[in-house]
């Protein structure tokens, strides 16, 4: 990157926020896109993989992954799979859990994606390959269960966001099951129960 980025991630998606109800508009305008969360109302921005690499969070991040795996340069693209694989499924357990999907789900989206494509970018830089462009899948995408960079970003951003929502309804239809299948019998249930056996 020739010039050194200026506005932070934060900034370009409240700016986003208040740009009004024309979100088509400001999309094209931002090099952000968004989700509709019909369950709260609200709209959900994230930005494009290319706009993420224009602000100055996008090499914090990066700084960040390649600290985290200095010990493991040998071995980058196993440990980076690794980690992707395990940070998903911690997401996706947090995301069954918690109280309401659709309020997690707007909390946590844009951050699992930024720092997904920050342990690419940080991953090339180690390994001296240019920076991803979805043209070629990395080594450490190889059984990652998104493309992360096909509609600019957007796919990976649908895809998890239906798994995070489908995630906390299997947990509740889990849950509900269990319930059931602890829920005591009734002596009603138990008399009858006791007469069907006492005519065989």
């Amino acid at each position: 990157m020739s010039t050194s980025p200026t506005i932070s991630l934060s900034e370009l998606l409240s700016g986003a926020d208040a740009a009004g109800h024309d979100h088509a508009l400001t999309e094209k305008n931002s090099g952000l896109q968004h989700i509709h969360n019909h369950a709260t109302g609200a709209i959900v921005w994230f930005p494009t993989w290319q706009k993420f690499r224009e602000t100055n969070d996008w090499r914090e991040a990066v700084d960040g992954v390649a600290e985290d795996f200095r010990s493991h340069i040998e071995d980058v693209d196993e440990w980076a799979a690794t980690f992707l694989a395990e940070d998903l499924a911690l997401l996706l357990e947090r995301a069954a859990a918690s109280g309401d999907a659709n309020v997690f789900v707007q909390d946590n989206l844009t951050h699992h994606l930024t720092r997904t494509w920050a342990i690419a970018d940080a991953v090339a830089e180690a390994t001296g390959k240019d920076l991803p462009t979805g043209g070629t899948k990395q080594t450490i995408f190889a059984d990652y269960p998104y493309d992360v960079y096909a509609q600019d970003g957007g796919a990976f951003a649908t895809a998890l966001w239906n798994d995070i929502i489908d995630a906390h309804r299997n947990r509740a239809l889990a849950d509900e099951a269990a319930r059931k299948a602890l829920k005591p019998v009734s002596r009603k249930a138990l008399k009858n129960a006791a007469r069907k056996a006492a005519r065989r």
